[in-house]
């Protein structure tokens, strides 16, 4: 039976909104820039997981599992991306 009331969604758009606030007071309260862009960060990456699982139905199908393992390839591939900038761009790394 399906739900008439769409209360994962809501949810979900709640939480998004309280995170959304949460980056905004990085703004208002001045933070240093080490401080805010970790705030940045993990509401980001939290917001992200949210929208996935939420709005995008990630976990409501029977291939869930190929779509996470295909997230988490895209993320160490991200990773290693911005790390090999850094050390060639940054620290001056080369091979």
């Amino acid at each position: 039976m399906k739900e008439l009331f769409p209360a994962k969604q809501v949810w979900g758009f709640v939480f998004s909104l309280i995170l959304t606030f949460i980056a905004l007071l990085v703004y208002f309260f001045n933070m240093s820039k080490a401080m805010g862009m970790t705030i940045f960060i993990l509401t980001a990456f939290i917001q992200a997981a949210v929208q996935l699982v939420v709005f995008m139905h990630a976990r409501e199908t029977d291939d869930s599992k190929s779509i996470f393992l295909t997230l988490y390839c895209a993320i160490f591939l991200a990773l290693i991306t911005v790390v090999g900038t850094i050390l060639c761009m940054i620290w001056g790394w080369t091979y």
